[in-house]
């Protein structure tokens, strides 16, 4: 495309001096909140009229929208939280929009509905987000998320009744629920009241820990923790299982935090401080008496368990299990074992150790694959876990912890099957030797080079597992090749291989990326003009990042609610939280850093780049929509080949969480169709031979 065919975009002539560069922003008023700004929302709809209507002339875009809505009908739960003898958890049936919340009286008893949010809008946009019900399981406390947004709204619901309280909490973001024992009330976390006419996109601060007794006014809810020094720091709530001690953690990024403890049977619910530091991960697992036992990255770098004496003054940190060369991502204290869950090169391994220490076992698993994420009781003997696999849906497994022996909880039943996939995992050396895994997804008769797809994140420690992903394997179905790149930046090998994707040193993540493209095309796995790329949100700057570095790799790219100006991210909403991994714009060694790879600063005119497909949401308010606009914008008025650069809009919906159903489908189906294209999927073909899946 022309740069006739995109819609006409104002420029400005602002240039700003820093650290004794001239940095241009010609696109800044493209910050503007859509929802508000008549300018902004002009530019989006004329963005969005175009790219619908090139999408419009794909083949294959029916075909993938029917596929995909055929591999998504299927029911999806989550593992059950034990309470008051009554088991709760969601479920998600068939072509629902949003899961519902449901409760069973026994484990084996029929469920019934307790919450259903496709009721709430017209459009299926409002949202189920996080719940807790009360120890005695008479009460459900839960958020509601509109239209996409971070920012929730708390309700109570009388379970026995089925009557929504009039208590209600607003302001409340990146929470938990926390419950007294006696369910008097509950712990939350949430930000003070936005000032009246300040923008949705404005930094926000002050984030703090309240108490909410049942049937008060919010305006009585007790101030339980705050940090004024700190302001952008996060301070969540959770609980020991008796009950007694309420534990809050500070965090000012993923992977390390402080941790304090109140005695809830005392008078005054004063916090004492176990941890103060800031330079290790703090995550406690359970308590026996006066242990409390935790997971923590101090001194171990792929972590450890370790117990603290809630007796001592200053308690010192006790060594249960050491580090191991597999990294732990999780530990658990249920029925007097601790179940410890383990990365293997990105897999998972679950074993068991008595409270000591002593080694007891492992938890046998379905396949190799994904698991964890433990619910249960540390005195009961049933606990809940989950496991899946790039060829296995999300399943509930019901585990016997004294007998180790686990079985199928919730059954999937799926409508449409995908059968016949080629699951294996292979390792590169990146640019500068580094052993980097990928893992390969194909149909079992695609042993040629074919379209590729390659996912990528990088950053804040996050590990990309084997997990089951419907929206990919309908790609798969099509004779395409799916791959995922656990680059640097992430936690597959502990805070070390996190620490290495971080700062200065995130130049590792993009080499990483592309160094798995290249290896893709070398192996013949992926064909010489089949590779498209794809990350969403920290992935999103990683696939904008490396089209910029090297933009002859790729055939499409599709960048989604992407961080693309590394220069002001930390002025819009939560923003200040990823300097633990970016760095601070305002100080100069981080600037000089950020601005040789900010994707919006360093497109490269002149060069041929790949066809571009970004995506963005009205409502987010997270990584806020401008973003992505202002990386358009200056790609639309670059000389960078004939290839579409285009940008997709979503409305009423953020950065990605309790997106109904029907607006999944419908994005990555236009996604799909985009990739398909630019790289030469034959969709229609692949659909007429029928091909049995």
């Amino acid at each position: 495309m022309s740069q006739a065919n995109y819609p006409a975009t104002e420029r400005d002539d602002l240039v700003e001096e820093l650290f004794g560069h001239r940095v241009p922003d010609p696109y800044r008023w493209l910050e503007g909140d859509v929802r508000s700004d008549h300018d902004v929302a002009r530019w989006v709809n004329a963005q969005n009229a175009v790219t619908q209507r090139y999408l419009a002339t794909l083949p294959g875009r029916d075909v993938f929208r029917e596929r995909l809505a055929a591999l998504l009908s299927y029911d999806q739960f989550t593992p059950p939280s034990k309470r008051g003898g009554r088991y709760f958890f969601t479920r998600t049936q068939g072509r629902d929009n949003q899961p519902t919340l449901r409760m069973k009286e026994s484990s084996d008893t029929c469920d019934r509905v307790l919450i259903d949010p496709n009721s709430w809008s017209g459009d299926g946009a409002d949202a189920l987000a996080e719940w807790a019900a009360s120890d005695d399981g008479t009460r459900i406390a839960y958020c509601v998320q509109s239209g996409g947004t971070d920012w929730r709204t708390i309700r109570i619901l009388d379970v026995a009744s089925g009557i929504v309280l009039e208590d209600e909490v607003r302001w409340a973001r990146h929470t938990n629920l926390v419950w007294t024992r006696d369910g008097s009330g509950f712990f939350y976390s949430r930000y003070p009241e936005a000032e009246a006419g300040k923008p949705a996109s404005a930094e926000i601060l002050g984030h703090a820990v309240f108490f909410h007794a049942v049937g008060s006014a919010q305006e009585e809810d007790l101030l339980i923790h705050s940090d004024p020094d700190r302001p952008s720091v996060l301070h969540l709530a959770d609980r020991s299982h008796d009950g007694r001690h309420l534990l809050i953690y500070s965090t000012p990024a993923v992977g390390v935090n402080a941790l304090a403890v109140i005695d809830l049977t005392g008078a005054d619910w004063t916090p004492r401080s176990l941890i103060d530091g800031l330079d290790a991960e703090w995550t406690v697992i359970g308590t026996t008496g006066r242990l409390l036992y935790a997971m923590t990255s101090d001194r171990a770098a792929r972590r450890r368990i370790v117990s603290l004496d809630l007796t001592l003054q200053d308690p010192a940190p006790c060594e249960i299990v050491a580090e191991d060369e597999a990294v732990l991502t999780g530990a658990s204290l249920l029925g007097g074992r601790l179940l410890a869950t383990y990365l293997v090169d990105a897999k998972t391994e679950i074993r068991r150790f008595k409270p000591d220490g002593t080694p007891d076992g492992t938890v046998a698993l379905p396949g190799v694959g994904s698991a964890g994420s433990f619910h249960g009781d540390e005195q009961d003997n049933e606990a809940f876990f989950i496991y899946s696999s790039f060829d296995t849906p999300m399943t509930v497994i019901r585990y016997d912890v004294a007998a180790n022996r686990s079985e199928v909880w919730a059954k999937v039943e799926m409508s449409a099957t995908p059968r016949r996939i080629s699951v294996e995992q292979r390792f590169y050396a990146s640019k500068d030797g580094t052993r980097v895994p990928v893992s390969i997804i194909r149909r079992t008769d695609v042993t040629h080079p074919a379209p590729t797809l390659l996912y990528g994140y990088g950053g804040f420690g996050t590990s990309i597992v084997p997990y089951y992903s419907a929206v990919h394997l309908a790609w798969v179905e099509m004779g395409g090749v799916f791959a995922v790149a656990n680059v640097r930046g992430g936690g597959e090998y502990g805070r070390a291989w996190h620490m290495e994707g971080q700062f200065e040193k995130r130049q590792n993540a993009f080499d990483d990326f592309a160094a798995a493209g290249a290896f893709l095309k070398t192996e013949g796995i992926t064909s010489a003009d089949g590779l498209a790329i794809q990350g969403e949100s920290n992935g999103g700057l990683l696939v904008a990042a490396v089209v910029n570095q090297h933009p002859g790799l790729f055939a499409a790219a599709l960048p989604g609610v992407g961080v693309m100006d590394m220069l002001r991210f930390h002025r819009f909403t939560g923003g200040a939280l990823w300097m633990s991994d970016f760095g601070n714009p305002d100080e100069e060694e981080h600037f000089n850093t950020l601005l040789r790879y900010s994707p919006y600063h360093n497109i490269q005119a002149g060069e041929d780049y790949p066809a571009i497909l970004a995506t963005t949401a009205d409502t987010d308010d997270r990584v806020v929509p401008g973003h992505s606009f202002k990386y358009i914008a200056a790609l639309q008025a670059s000389h960078t080949g004939s290839k579409p650069k285009l940008v997709r809009v979503e409305t009423r919906a953020g950065h990605g969480a309790g997106m109904p159903l029907d607006k999944v489908i419908a994005l990555h189906a236009d996604m799909w169709a985009f990739a398909a294209h630019w790289t030469g999927l034959d969709v229609e073909a692949a659909a007429e031979n029928e091909i049995e899946f």
